[in-house]
């Protein structure tokens, strides 16, 4: 593998950018044309993953050279903002549907959709993931590459439930008797942590609406579904679980120690995503860690919550366009996507790349996100409003419910009426 070297926060690169009239490539004597890309989130996890996917292109597309920029994913929404503002983008950048709404209302991106249609891309992405995507944008286009997805996932401790002769569950209510089980307060084990903590809100989505079975997040006439009685009934029974089944701390725990909780021995069952599986296998061992998905609700439905979708876009003032959506394509194809994923602990979005030889948690993920029966509930990143609503707002009520200074439907009730509001402002900006 070429050396690259990584440029932590694409400061230098970026600014000396902006002092040029823009980031993109050019065509060399040569011959060759280069094009510059932006790592949305650079890092030591992952760039030596692209530092690997750009050698492989270079050598089956001599005739294209890639420029590497990695900037950290806290610094990436600031870095394109202020590269549209001074005509400075990349040719071809990291993009997720959480910044998505944002740059095509500013015409950054180019649509992918006739480019995919005529390329090797076609039918071999996941139509889940693409009308995720699509969903996130007015128009409903696809406005770049995916890459991968993310999806939720209860790791278990498979030592555990040997142990209580428990198989893993297949319904709701033998997760709730798995948890009961499985915590022995004596020996400070618990059967399962809530994150209470940052982050919290949209685990509990995920929570909520995979046990009501409710696959939209609006009903017809723009209301949100999220305080509809079968998600205030699921959010009391999740809630009853505190300090009875799950540590004290957890009212106010984040990722971090919810995972410190977790490999050190104290939880039977937590809930995250297929992102921590690295970390828990490294402490644990593959031997101690399961996955399971949401189970299905009463109703006979499997309902998931969405997750960003990351990719790759081109961009609209790019002199390079044809190169690359060819770098493009080629990072989301079988063996490169394959590649990333396996890497990276997330799902490809390239349905030929979905059978990870030694992944099967990575597998079955996949499998359950594209089967037809599974319903995906797209959560509304693109509302301008939903990261406040569901994090400033949200998150401290929510440790209210937990510690029964507040009821389930009041918390819900406030969430769904900021969540309605926010809907109503985007239909009629956007002539719905």
């Amino acid at each position: 593998m070429a050396s690259r070297r990584w440029l932590t926060a694409g400061a230098l690169v970026v600014t000396s950018c902006l002092a040029l009239a823009g980031c993109g490539g050019d065509s060399g004597s040569d011959g060759t044309t280069t094009i510059t890309f932006w790592d949305d989130n650079g890092g030591p996890a992952r760039t030596p993953v692209w530092e690997h996917i750009i050698d492989e292109f270079e050598r089956d597309n001599p005739d294209i050279k890639v420029k590497y920029v990695g900037i950290p994913i806290a610094q990436a929404q600031q870095k394109y903002d202020t590269a549209i503002a001074g005509d400075g983008l990349p040719d071809v950048g990291g993009v997720s549907t959480a910044m998505l709404a944002n740059l095509v209302a500013r015409q950054a991106l180019e649509p992918m959709d006739e480019r995919i249609a005529n390329s090797s891309l076609d039918g071999k992405l996941s139509e889940q993931v693409v009308e995720s995507v699509r969903a996130t944008v007015p128009d409903e286009k696809l406005y770049f590459v995916p890459m991968s997805t993310n999806m939720g996932v209860f790791w278990y401790r498979a030592d555990w439930f040997a142990e209580a002769d428990i198989s893993p569950p297949a319904s709701w209510d033998e997760f709730y008797a798995a948890v009961e089980k499985l915590t022995d307060t004596g020996n400070n084990r618990y059967g399962y942590t809530i994150r209470g903590g940052a982050g919290s809100i949209s685990q509990l989505l995920e929570v909520l609406y995979g046990q009501s079975g409710i696959d939209e997040m609006f009903d017809s006439s723009g209301r949100s579904t999220v305080n509809d009685p079968r998600n205030v009934a699921a959010l009391e029974k999740i809630a009853g679980l505190y300090r009875k089944y799950t540590p004290e701390a957890d009212v106010t725990n984040d990722y971090v120690k919810m995972v410190a909780q977790f490999d050190g021995g104290n939880i039977g069952i937590m809930q995250h995503n297929l992102g921590s599986y690295t970390d828990h296998v490294k402490t644990l061992g593959e031997d101690k860690v399961g996955a399971m998905f949401v189970p299905p609700a009463e109703n006979g439905s499997r309902t998931v919550t969405s997750h960003p979708v990351s990719g790759l876009g081109v961009f609209a003032s790019g002199e390079q366009k044809d190169a690359a959506f060819r770098f493009a394509e080629f990072a989301a194809g079988k063996e490169m996507n394959g590649h990333w994923a396996a890497e990276t602990g997330v799902l490809p979005a390239n349905t030929e790349a979905a059978d990870l030889e030694g992944l099967a948690h990575i597998t079955e993920a996949t499998s359950v996100l594209n089967d037809p029966e599974t319903r995906l509930v797209q959560l509304p990143y693109y509302l301008p409003e939903f990261n406040a609503i569901t994090k400033t707002d949200a998150e401290p009520l929510f440790q209210k419910v937990l510690l029964g200074e507040m009821s389930a439907k009041e918390f819900l009730d406030q969430m769904a009426d900021k969540l309605t509001d926010a809907q109503a402002g985007y239909e009629q900006r956007n002539g719905g």
